[in-house]
């Protein structure tokens, strides 16, 4: 169930992290096919929402709530392998905190009550 969960995490930053590069080259950068670039990403960030409903866990808040820490981690990644960013120390640090807390969040174990 953590595998699947985990795919679905990162298919889902795939997808909502994607979504809104390709809404930021299009409106911010103003590339060559502008328009078809944001209808991609508006497709892609609509697919995140879907992806992110099939999570093995029944609870809104807790699956976003770590999603979230994904996110930061999806998006610096993101930034390196297509934007040149390169993350300090402190980017790589907050970035293994966040993680830490997805896990917690995620996979701890619980107990009834």
């Amino acid at each position: 169930m953590t595998g699947r969960s985990i795919a679905l995490f990162v298919l889902a930053a795939l997808l909502e992290i994607g979504g809104a590069w390709l809404v930021w080259r299009g409106v911010r950068e103003r590339v060559q096919g502008s328009w078809v670039l944001v209808g991609l990403g508006v497709v892609s960030l609509g697919l995140y929402g879907v992806v992110a409903a099939f999570q093995p866990d029944p609870h809104f808040g807790r699956v976003l709530a770590a999603y979230g820490g994904v996110f930061i981690v999806g998006s610096l990644l993101w930034g390196m392998a297509l934007d040149g960013f390169r993350p300090d120390r402190y980017d790589v640090g907050g970035a293994l905190l966040c993680l830490v807390g997805v896990c917690v969040i995620m996979y701890a174990p619980r107990g009834a009550g």
